[in-house]
């Protein structure tokens, strides 16, 4: 049992809140692609990001693992995208770290989705059953080749208008 639920139902609860981090995560960058903020997707984002990592280190665990490192990583990004955005105010570099913290928190929510893909689902463990076999290599390549590319064009297209004084 985890918080009142049976491991399998507290294991769905996680995995839904990770695809929603997923999405609307790709619903934020894109948006920054097209120069828009999507405020209320932002929320959405953060919220499921910090809960995918919270609720990730409440599973049982001996040791620490690589899935703590990534979530204490990703909890730092997170930290570091509220701060650009809502105390710094996307002032200066801090539009840059805005947009690469949250390229990169979207990007550790789905590289964490490829590792639970190849350890789960049993066609894709059949081609990578240790995850160092080149199907899960090249799959894990071609998510960051495209994180790059979107992080990258998200940093020369998302500009955000002055705060106005009164």
């Amino acid at each position: 049992m985890i918080l009142g639920m049976s491991t399998s139902m507290f294991t769905l609860v996680h995995v839904l809140i990770s695809l929603t981090g997923i999405g609307s995560g790709f619903v934020v960058v894109l948006g920054m692609l097209k120069c828009k903020r999507r405020d209320g997707w932002t929320a959405i984002f953060v919220i499921t990001s910090m809960l995918t990592s919270l609720t990730g280190f409440l599973f049982p665990f001996e040791q620490l693992l690589p899935s703590h490192i990534l979530g204490l990583l990703s909890l730092l990004v997170i930290t570091i995208t509220l701060f650009a955005r809502n105390v710094f105010h996307f002032a200066g570099p801090w539009r840059l770290v805005y947009v690469v913290a949250v390229a990169m928190a979207l990007y550790f929510n789905c590289f964490a989705a490829v590792v639970q893909s190849f350890a789960k689902i049993p066609a894709l463990k059949a081609f990578a059953p240790t995850q160092t076999e080149p199907p899960f290599l090249i799959a894990q390549s071609l998510v960051l080749a495209v994180f790059i590319v979107l992080t990258y064009l998200a940093a020369k297209r998302f500009r955000v208008a002055p705060v106005r004084t009164m």
